[in-house]
């Protein structure tokens, strides 16, 4: 069956279609309905089936791979940046799980109870998570290093009954210390945790509370021999809770099911990431993002694949230190950033060519949209296909890319490529819901019922989740990805950006993207953002930062004028006068998260002169201090 079949197959046929695919996982009671839709737009899977992630993805590879590696969790935030590993077997994770599930248990934690991860990328946290799932209590993980009031307003949202965190984590060899944040997250929060159980790497000293906190080696101890059977859940009980940032300020917890999830992952694993027992996954993300919840716990061990677990940069101690760890563990199958993947193209060809790297097999890049300039680049250094992808938190798997595992279907430069089964996208006209001709831009929107593993609603409120995302659109009801997109005559889509972060130009709505895009077509740009900034004339206007590849642009005021002209006059012919940026600043940093995402709120903050607001997961403050001297300089 080709994709085209396949795809058709799952939007005419869904229950026929997904009813196949929940055999890639493990049931502990078949589901008697495949899909309820009765209450739209609220999709409920597998309807009375029982099934357990942690079974899924540790449990059933016992008969088959107990002694093979499982995690492989590596360390390069040391002092010398050497390289440290941790080594856990299926059957050794299976023991570690069942230690801190009894852990857990002994603390009052029960089925539907929230746990809150607040953690650094180290094997504990993955322990957690699926010790969780394990015994049915729902995780929520908040990225590590989250100033207090974030952290805050998720423990007041979530209400967890327990929370793990560390005393510190640790970036390019500096140490952010963990435990002062979440004291002062808790102290802050109505919500007070029955516990807080807290790994100490001796990174950091901690204040211990007495009758609160407590040693998580100590209670590991304790349950060394802990044989902790797993539950059974309903496939639509909550899996997890995850937190995205809402225009409102508010986070909205994304709420995951159990049994729809490990079907969405076992499937694309299998038609995705051509996935195979025994092989070698490595997802450079954070587990404090859904890519990490994704595609560094349960996908690959749910297809009986090693998982590389990173904590580190992937400059230090060498740009070449990804590409040691594909050599060292024969890794198949890369999942990474376009961000990272381009600070990798400044470094010398020499580290990565120096590895050897035939075990790779396809690198998958996802988080923005991919250059053809990356691209092409990394696609010719490795002498593999590279594959593009697009989806987001709500969605916990790819809406758009080539499923390279069931045929092979060409990808196509600037696209992450087309919908994947049961997503049924559509490019919309904003105004009129009608839907887009090719090539005609609108807003990428989904009709519903949606897929398995996508969001099944905003924790705590039904109500949100129908006001934020829902819209109706030609007349049906539809989800909205609040990203405008166009669809070629061939069926591929292309995302120009978001629809919230539009600049409206004396009454003509421009997506920051589309002058991105524009700008960075300029020979001398490396790095570029452009955000909307308040205009009494035009209500908004363009603003552009820009990093030159060449430092002489930079060099004098007189060249940092002529370098902006340069970039207006490439904008001017390609988009229209209408499109050109009111001001180009040339900096040499851009305010990024850690993840690697620009953080253009914060950036237009600052040109407005508003408080930026929490600027904790950036990874380089200094960035925001280039926005504010580019602004008042010459």
């Amino acid at each position: 069956m080709n994709y085209a079949e396949l795809y058709q197959q799952s939007i005419d046929k869904p229950d026929a279609f997904w009813s196949e695919e929940a055999k890639l996982i493990d049931w502990h009671t078949p589901a008697v309905q495949v899909l309820d839709y009765s209450r739209p737009p609220f999709s409920r899977w597998f309807v009375g089936g029982k099934t357990n992630l942690c079974h899924n993805a540790v449990d059933r590879w016992l008969p088959t791979q107990a002694d093979k590696p499982a995690l492989i969790a590596v360390s390069t935030e040391n002092p010398d940046g050497v390289p440290t590993e941790k080594i856990f077997s299926f059957r050794d994770l299976h023991a570690e799980v069942q230690r801190v599930a009894a852990m857990m248990l002994s603390l009052g934690v029960a089925k539907g109870d929230r746990v809150l991860l607040y953690m650094p990328m180290i094997p504990e946290a993955t322990i957690a998570m699926l010790a969780c799932a394990r015994i049915g209590a729902i995780h929520s993980v908040v990225f590590g290093g989250f100033a207090a009031n974030s952290l805050a307003t998720r423990i007041d949202d979530a209400t967890p009954k327990l929370i793990f965190s560390a005393d510190a984590g640790s970036r390019n060899g500096k140490v952010i210390p963990y435990k002062p944040l979440l004291d002062e997250a808790i102290k802050f929060a109505r919500h007070k945790p029955g516990h807080v159980v807290l790994v100490d790497r001796g990174l950091a000293p901690m204040n211990i509370e007495a009758g609160r906190d407590l040693d998580f080696a100590t209670l590991r101890i304790q349950h060394m021999d802990a044989q902790v059977p797993v539950t059974w859940l309903d496939s639509t009980e909550v899996s997890y809770i995850l937190y995205t940032s809402g225009t409102t300020g508010k986070p909205k917890g994304v709420q995951r099911d159990v049994g729809g999830y490990a079907v969405a992952l076992a499937s694309s694993m299998k038609r995705i990431f051509c996935g195979n027992p025994g092989e070698t996954y490595f997802c450079t993300s954070d587990i404090g993002w859904v890519v990490g919840h994704s595609y560094i716990v349960y996908g690959p061990l749910i297809a009986g694949m090693a998982t590389v677990m990173y904590e580190g940069l992937p400059v230090r101690p060498d740009a070449g230190i990804w590409w040691s760890l594909v050599e060292k563990y024969k890794i198949t199958r890369m999942f990474s950033a376009p961000t990272a993947i381009r600070v990798l193209k400044k470094q010398p060809p020499e580290l990565m060519r120096q590895h050897d790297l035939s075990s790779l097999r396809a690198l998958y890049l996802a988080g923005e949209p991919l250059d053809q300039t990356t691209s092409e680049w990394i696609g010719g250094m490795l002498g593999i296909p590279v594959i593009d992808n697009y989806w987001q938190t709500e969605s916990g798997w790819p809406i758009l890319t080539i499923a390279k595992g069931v045929d092979d279907h060409p990808t196509r430069l600037g696209s992450p490529g087309l919908p994947m089964p049961g997503y049924r996208v559509k490019i919309v006209n904003e105004s009129t819901g009608a839907v887009c001709g090719a090539n005609e831009k609108g807003v990428v929107v989904i009709e519903g019922p949606l897929p398995p593993g996508f969001m099944q609603t905003v924790y705590g409120d039904d109500q949100r989740f129908l006001d934020t995302y829902w819209t109706e659109a030609n007349g049906k009801q539809v989800y909205s990805s609040f990203d405008w997109g166009i669809r070629d005559a061939d069926g591929y889509y292309f995302i120009l950006g978001r629809t919230d972060d539009v600049i409206n130009v004396a009454g003509h709505r421009l997506g920051t993207r589309e002058i991105e895009e524009s700008i960075s077509s300029h020979s001398n740009v490396s790095e570029v953002a452009v955000v909307g900034v308040d205009d009494k004339l035009k209500g908004q206007v363009a603003v552009a930062f820009v990093i030159p590849k060449n430092a002489e642009a930079a060099a004098t005021p007189e060249s940092r004028q002529a370098f902006a002209l340069e970039v207006m006059a490439v904008v001017d012919q390609q988009l229209g006068a209408l499109a050109r940026p009111a001001q180009v600043h040339v900096v040499s940093l851009l305010p990024k998260t850690r993840s690697g995402k620009l953080v253009r709120r914060a950036i237009q903050a600052i040109c407005e002169g508003r408080d930026p607001g929490d600027v904790t997961t950036i990874e380089d403050p200094a960035a925001l201090q280039q926005v504010r001297a580019a602004l008042s300089g010459p």
